[in-house]
């Protein structure tokens, strides 16, 4: 898996997102869901397309990506998508709070539920071959102000609560875009290592323990001689912080 597996559609960029070459935009109504749109289109080989839903409340995308390597490790792409996602909201978010990850994909800002991620691949595939596609999503509560009062939910959080601008949904898109492209060139050249290391920085499980990223994705923490394995295929697919329902972060 590395960045130079991610390649245009031929459709141009909406005038107005302002992504890498390797992407192409595209924006869907309110009524779709990215992660569904983008797993469609990605059994035509539209790698490279940055799905974009127009919801006001939820800052809801997906991304294709190309995998180069069989389906156990490429997985790990999960992670690096997470890594992106927490550059992203930590490059416009006030610099003073903490972003943490909730093993796998649920993205905690000042210790409340923000969003998180999901990842996707052919049902047919078997592990040891390389898939034709893997969809990584993510979802982001940019305002809980249609769901009643936020002070009844604190469980969560929105953008809109915390200090982010506003209109801040494309720019946080364009951003999480750049930062994907930038893990994928580090995972290239340096291997998987560092993005394992940026990403267990956030995970708090691992304060304390000596902790490391298998190489088919799974957590390994070690504590006193004895070493505990978080497993990443149960958490991708139907995450905890999903509300499937309202099709947005759980409040």
């Amino acid at each position: 898996m590395n960045a130079s597996t991610m390649t245009a559609s031929p459709a141009p960029d909406p005038a107005d997102l302002v992504l890498p070459p390797a992407f192409t935009g595209l924006r869907v109504p309110a009524t779709d869901e990215a992660f569904a749109r983008a797993r469609a289109l990605a059994e035509a080989e539209a790698a490279g397309t940055l799905v974009i839903v127009e919801r006001e409340d939820v800052l809801d995308l997906a991304v294709i990506l190309a995998p180069g390597e069989p389906l156990a490790s490429a997985r790990r792409a999960f992670l690096l998508g997470m890594v992106a996602l927490v550059d992203a909201v930590g490059t416009y978010g006030p610099p003073e709070m903490p972003i943490t990850l909730i093993w796998p994909g649920t993205l905690m800002f000042d210790g409340a539920r923000l969003g998180g991620g999901r990842l996707a691949w052919p049902e047919d595939c078997a592990e040891a071959a390389v898939p034709d596609w893997l969809v990584f999503s993510a979802t982001l509560l940019v305002s809980k102000a249609q769901w009643g009062d936020p002070g009844l939910t604190p469980g969560s959080t929105a953008l809109d609560e915390e200090g982010f601008g506003p209109d801040i949904r494309l720019p946080l898109a364009e951003s999480f875009a750049r930062n994907l492209m930038k893990a994928f060139a580090a995972w290239e050249e340096d291997g998987f290592s560092g993005i394992a290391a940026r990403y267990l920085a956030h995970l708090p499980a691992a304060v304390g323990a000596r902790a490391g990223i298998d190489g088919n994705g799974d957590a390994l923490l070690e504590r006193g001689g004895a070493t505990e394995r978080l497993a990443l295929v149960p958490g991708l697919t139907e995450p905890d912080w999903h509300d499937s329902a309202t099709r947005t972060v759980r409040l």
